[in-house]
């Protein structure tokens, strides 16, 4: 079976190696990596493949899926949990498969988290740049002890789970918001309304999936309910934030610090080297001129374990379409859509 990656970076390739050599599958597919991101400009080069293994900000629309199925492609793997990006009822209509990879390794995501908050509520970004320089002043520097603190956590999934479980090893008080909460939270935190744990939460981060009903969750609405001089964290989809509205909150200092490992327009930007060239979403570079803001570029998820679970799963997704199963992780099969 022939399968296209694209988005490919070098530790794609290094992590499918690593799991073709460990199964021995290296008879059964072949891939081609293609650094490009998928695009209507770019499906042609899956010409000749029956499958794609695709990346979060790979675009599947409508017309980027009819051109795949015009090749031959009738197989879409996801490495990775979010499918924001892909038309699930055209890739129905098309008589495609879907499958993704629904959780890796989600203490991955959480530590990341926690590491922006104490980054951020220590400035060790801050402190570490003015040691280098030889200034080991404190002022400027000043956070708050976590212990005792309330942090709220929108989202009770495998990751939300993972980060409520070590704040309350911080001695922090949880709160949880999700439609549909996890039991074990319950063990956890306390559950509560949005409205409640947007104005009483110290800090807050975001572990939902992006839908229709979740986009610009985050608001001016929602920011104003936020508890004055609060910290927000956001390692789960860019499209939950208005930033504009955020960027209004921050010059306000009604939004006392930002962390987002995610950006709604981060297509283009993230995941490749721009050192040299200059960024023009406006946006994007207001953010970054912020003392109180940390951006990193999507690496949450960027552990060891997290990328062998996800070329593990991804071949098994695979290999069940390829022995004509359906795959637990199936958004899209023979049957229709599932999600």
């Amino acid at each position: 079976m022939k399968v296209t990656v694209f988005s490919a970076q070098p530790y794609d390739r290094r992590f499918f190696d690593l799991c073709t050599d460990h199964t021995g599958t290296e008879s059964l597919v072949s891939f081609t990596y293609q650094s490009a991101a998928l695009t209507q400009e770019t499906a042609a080069l899956a010409d000749d493949s029956d499958g794609v293994c695709v990346f979060v900000n790979d675009v599947l629309d409508a017309e980027v899926l009819t051109i795949l199925a015009r090749q031959g492609v009738t197989l879409i793997v996801l490495r990775c949990a979010g499918f924001n990006n892909v038309d699930l009822e055209k890739a129905h209509a098309l008589g495609m498969h879907v499958a993704r990879v629904p959780a890796y390794s989600p203490e991955a995501v959480a530590e990341h988290a926690v590491a922006l908050i104490q980054t951020l509520n220590r400035r060790i970004h801050r402190a570490f740049n003015r040691v280098r320089e030889g200034n080991f002043q404190l002022d400027g520097l000043l956070g708050m002890t976590l212990h005792g603190k309330t942090v709220g956590i929108v989202g009770t999934g495998k990751i939300g789970l993972a980060l409520a479980r070590i704040m309350k090893g911080f001695g922090c008080r949880v709160l949880g918001h999700d439609p549909y909460p996890a039991e074990a939270f319950k063990d956890i935190g306390t559950l509560v309304p949005l409205e409640t744990l947007l104005s009483e939460s110290d800090v807050v981060s975001l572990h939902c999936p992006l839908l229709p009903a979740t986009h610009h969750l985050i608001d001016a609405e929602a920011l104003a309910s936020m508890k004055p001089g609060a910290m927000l964290i956001n390692t789960s989809r860019g499209g939950l934030i208005d930033t504009p509205a955020v960027i209004s909150a921050l010059k306000m200092r009604h939004l006392g610090a930002l962390a987002i490992d995610v950006y709604e327009q981060e297509g283009g930007i993230f995941f490749n080297d721009h050192s040299d060239d200059i960024i023009e979403d406006d946006i994007f570079q207001r953010l970054m001129t912020f003392p109180n803001v940390l951006v990193t570029g999507h690496q949450g998820f960027f552990t060891q374990e997290a990328l062998t679970e996800i070329a593990e799963v991804t071949f098994g997704n695979i290999q069940a379409f390829m022995h004509g199963h359906t795959s637990p992780n199936a958004l899209v099969d023979a049957d229709g859509v599932h999600v």
